[in-house]
């Protein structure tokens, strides 16, 4: 077998799919790729030519993919023509996984909008933050979430229509002219107009991310930068496929089982847009996930992809019925959202009889997309590590001075590429402190071995990551201290076998104070979702550790906690 070298340089030679060219971003120059489509819309050229192919599976609905470029059409074209939606408005959408979510976002990106997921776990002050954050002017929302806001839509002044998915005669819906079902777009008679003209550099869409300053923060993805992510995916693939031939051997269609949440860069860029985009089979789950659900769809459509975050592997890979159903169709799992245990990777060939490839992956929502990936036999031989980095990201190993570090000495990861957000929506500061002179800088901590292999050893970043969802400790922090009876408050994440990470909250109260943590529990989930309620609470009768700033120090809290 020739080395990965060899076969990257064949396909990135000159006139090959992946020649690499020189480009500005952000006044920044950078590698991509020659042969690049321009915009997003261009990809749903293909749905035409896939015509009655099932596209999208949900429930009892099997929509092909002549169904969903019509789809598309009228509820652009409704949105343009009778909401006057325009170059760069934004489009929220607040729903678990549908196929209306997916109809969505191709009509929105395909109008010149920009498209804006929201975390379908926020309470009513996260939702609404984030759609007076983006200033939205339509929101497409399934009934559950909807509910969530609808007696305070008076809140939102930019809010001109609320379409209700999945909406029944019998739901009770608010007395708000600004108020429909979802169904009255896909009912027009009208089509995209498509008057707007979009070039590569428009923004596609802001998406979510938790940061260390406790409100989300929306990180702004142009087209040109999805668009660059999903070849350095095809990039990848076409390099294993070439490498590791055993893994493409079987013709059968991808069929790809949708677990993780759209509204997650890793959902909306890799099955919204990426798994559309190509032709593949959507298996989309009806409700929160369960182990016995998702196998009951891998048995019956002959899923052969899952991309999912470790937990939900381990859910199902632990579950006492897994034996109860045929799987073997799942010829390759990709991890994302955390990293893998070796464990988990056995558990899930034992699992998975005819699992060929297991791929782990490397990316931020800031990055638009995963920048590195590692499958096949490298997988094999070195499971700690993400992989390679792809041709159009450069990747540096950076010490607290600014210093690139050599083969296995640790640092700072900084990321810089087309892929990149453009900035954090309407956060100057915020931007500036995380891109300098067009790098990125990840906050995670990680080397290079000797062979360009990547490794992701630490975070540096305040975050929690809980089966694979980011939660700011800061923002649950601020929650907790506006108990009356609290002091100070720290959390930091503690270790768990099925999750990865639980939140838990180390808190010194006001004296004479004495409250239940049941109490704390409650008065974190009254405002934030349950991901960011802690698990677990420890109270302490001394004020909490600080450094000589005053900062609190966690490090010593995380190395002193009482077990949780």
């Amino acid at each position: 077998m020739k080395p990965y070298e060899d076969y990257a340089r064949e396909l990135m030679k000159t006139g090959a799919a992946f020649e690499l060219c020189s480009s500005v971003v952000n006044g920044e120059k950078v590698r991509d790729f020659v042969n690049r489509p321009k915009v997003l819309a261009e990809l749903g050229h293909n749905f035409s030519q896939y015509g009655k192919k099932i596209c999208m599976v949900y429930g009892s609905r099997r929509i092909s993919y002549a169904d969903l470029e019509s789809y598309i059409l009228k509820v652009a074209g409704s949105l343009q023509n009778d909401y006057g939606v325009t170059h760069g408005d934004r489009v929220a959408i607040l729903s678990a996984n549908n196929p209306d979510w997916i109809i969505t976002f191709w009509a929105v990106v395909s109008c010149g909008a920009v498209c804006a997921p929201l975390n379908s776990w926020w309470k009513e002050d996260e939702i609404l933050y984030a759609l007076r954050e983006t200033g939205a002017k339509i929101l497409i929302a399934d009934l559950k979430r909807f509910q969530r806001i609808a007696d305070r839509l008076d809140e939102l002044p930019d809010l001109q229509a609320v379409f209700v998915v999945e909406y029944g005669d019998s739901d009770p819906l608010p007395n708000d002219d600004r108020v429909h079902c979802f169904s009255e777009l896909t009912q027009q008679s009208s089509t995209a107009a498509m008057k707007v003209k979009v070039v590569e550099d428009d923004d596609a869409v802001i998406i979510f991310t938790s940061g260390t300053t406790g409100r989300p923060k929306g990180a702004v993805i142009t087209h040109q930068a999805w668009i660059t992510g999903l070849m350095n995916m095809g990039f990848a693939t076409e390099v294993a496929v070439r490498m590791y031939p055993q893994v493409s051997s079987n013709s059968q269609p991808v069929v790809v089982l949708c677990t993780l949440p759209f509204f997650h860069v890793a959902g909306a860029h890799g099955l919204v847009l990426g798994a559309v985009a190509s032709g593949a089979r959507l298996v989309i789950p009806q409700g929160g996930f369960d182990p016995v659900a998702a196998m009951l769809l891998i048995e019956r459509e002959g899923v052969t992809r899952w991309s999912a975050v470790p937990t939900m592997v381990w859910r199902l890979c632990t579950h006492h019925k897994r034996k109860h159903f045929a799987l073997t169709s799942v010829r390759d799992i990709a991890y994302g959202g955390s990293p893998s245990s070796i464990r988990h990777q056995a558990l899930a060939r034992e699992t998975f009889p005819g699992l060929i490839a297991i791929s782990n992956a490397y990316g931020l929502t800031e990055t638009g997309s995963v920048f590195a990936m590692n499958t096949g036999a490298e997988f094999e031989q070195r499971p700690g590590s993400v992989g390679r980095p792809f041709p159009t990201a450069e990747v540096s190993i950076v010490d607290n001075t600014g210093r690139v570090q050599p083969a296995d000495v640790c640092g700072e990861i900084w990321v810089k590429g087309p892929f990149l957000m453009r900035e954090y929506w309407q956060q100057a500061a915020a931007t500036e402190r995380t891109i300098k002179e067009g790098w990125l800088r990840t906050g995670d901590i990680g080397y290079f071995d000797e062979e360009g292999f990547l490794y992701v050893t630490d975070r540096q970043k305040d975050i929690i990551i809980r089966g694979g969802e980011n939660i700011s400790s800061a923002e649950t922090e601020n929650r907790i201290l506006e108990h009356p009876d609290v002091d100070e408050v720290a959390v930091i994440g503690v270790e768990h076998p099925e999750w990865g990470e639980e939140v838990k909250a180390i808190i010194h109260l006001k004296d004479g104070a004495n409250i239940p943590a049941e109490e704390i529990r409650q008065w974190v989930g009254e405002k934030l979702a349950d991901f960011k309620v802690p698990a677990h609470i420890e109270f302490r009768s001394n004020p909490l550790p600080r450094n000589a700033l005053g900062k609190l120090s966690k490090n010593e809290l995380r190395s002193h906690s009482e077990p949780a």
